[in-house]
């Protein structure tokens, strides 16, 4: 008769148990391959989840196994240690598989809509708890092995009673490490940075390519990284330019001489803007913001959709502007001036007066220009962001409102 409780018995019992394992993984994969026709999830499921659920069924049906055939009985107790290590490696394994499915999954609603507001919060959010969890897994399963030892757990609670003084030396000891992960945490969740931002950080303009517990990877402009600890942006100024919206304004300035006809370089600039793709059609205002003894300085204020686009704006304002201060020669030129003066004439020295048009005895003002702030519903109101409690009046609102008084 066959005995069971052999070495040979154990073989066969292992070789059984294989069987049954092969049958459950038949009949499980065969079941999510049915629903994986419909869902996608499933089938993702299937693909990450496929490895670590097989090994654990091998595993479990050979403990079983071993168990019950094993003839050594005091090698069971060593044995079955082994397999329980296993069972917690492997179980660890499997639920890190199936969380990272669930984050990706996630993740992936997000991830057609990359010029989102609420989209890039969520998946900043959900990549930095994907970590988290991740970590966490792997300290639980690191510490459900080391519990399987007698020692080890003899030793746990001895120090449990001093836990406040380990506590204290561990947070002194990594402090960096500490700090950077909950500085990490706080970037997620208040929103003060996320994937896909833009940012100057450390002078440096780039995008937002990676957020971590400890780190931030910053991918510059040139296909450089920088990368920063979180820390640094939880204690350092840096600007974010698409903290609302990816929409912005860029400057364009130049030292041009006076006798330049400001009209005709407006009428350029709206020839210059109607011509590209890269203006949003939102801001084109023309300036002169400062006046110096042999020069003035024009300022082209443009407006885009983003800050590549503005960047190529920019330059091609510039470009097409110069070209035509080129063809239109010397008037707008920066020169330097040299008045010879005889100081023996006395009509050379009186001051030349320069006659200024004139209506019903005054002098007539020129006419008004649009500004940033001033001349149109958009200017007055981004001047309202910067005054806040200032109403804006307009003179038809007082003649209405004294037409309606009776």
């Amino acid at each position: 008769m066959f005995e069971w409780v052999s070495w040979p018995g154990m073989a066969a019992a292992a070789a059984i148990a294989l069987v049954a394992a092969a049958i459950v993984i038949l009949i499980v994969t065969g079941v999510a391959s049915a629903f994986g026709r419909k869902y996608q999830f499933v089938r993702n499921l299937t693909r990450w989840g496929r490895m670590p659920f097989r090994v654990l069924v091998v595993v479990i049906a050979l403990w079983f196994a071993v168990g019950q055939t094993l003839p050594d009985r005091e090698l069971w107790p060593y044995v079955s240690h082994g397999f329980l290590i296993g069972v917690i490696i492997v179980a660890a394994w499997l639920v890190g598989a199936l969380i990272i499915l669930a984050i990706d999954h996630a993740i992936s609603r997000y991830r057609n809509d990359p010029e989102s507001r609420s989209a890039r919060t969520a998946r900043t959010q959900l990549e930095i708890v994907r970590r988290l969890v991740i970590a966490i897994v792997i300290v639980l399963a690191i510490a459900g092995v080391l519990l399987t030892f007698d020692a080890v757990r003899a030793v746990g609670t001895s120090l449990l009673a001093s836990a406040g003084i380990i506590s204290v030396i561990a947070g002194l000891a990594a402090q960096s490490t500490l700090g950077n992960m909950f500085a990490g945490i706080q970037l997620a969740f208040s929103e003060a940075l996320r994937v896909d931002d833009v940012v100057i950080a450390e002078g440096q303009w780039g995008r937002i390519e990676e957020m971590t517990l400890t780190y931030v990877v910053l991918k510059l402009w040139d296909d450089r990284r920088l990368v920063l600890p979180s820390t640094y942006f939880t204690t350092t100024p840096f600007e974010n330019w698409t903290r609302h919206s990816s929409d912005l304004l860029g400057v364009v300035e130049f030292d041009l001489d006076w006798n330049l006809d400001l009209d005709d370089m407006r009428t350029q600039l709206d020839r210059i803007l109607a011509a590209t793709s890269l203006w949003d059609q939102r801001e084109s205002v023309l300036q002169v913001t400062e006046t110096t003894g042999h020069t003035m300085r024009v300022r082209i204020l443009v407006s885009a959709s983003d800050s590549g686009r503005l960047f190529d704006l920019r330059c091609h304002v510039r470009e097409e502007m110069v070209r035509w201060l080129i063809r239109q020669g010397s008037p707008g030129m920066p020169r330097q001036r040299v008045v010879m003066l005889d100081p023996y004439d006395p009509s050379e020295r009186d001051a030349k007066t320069v006659e200024m048009p004139m209506v019903d005895g005054n002098v007539e003002p020129l006419p008004e220009r649009p500004g940033l702030f001033t001349g149109s519903i958009e200017a007055e109101t981004r001047a309202s962001e910067f005054t806040q409690a200032i109403p804006i009046i307009r003179p038809d609102d007082d003649h209405e409102a004294e037409r309606q008084d009776p």
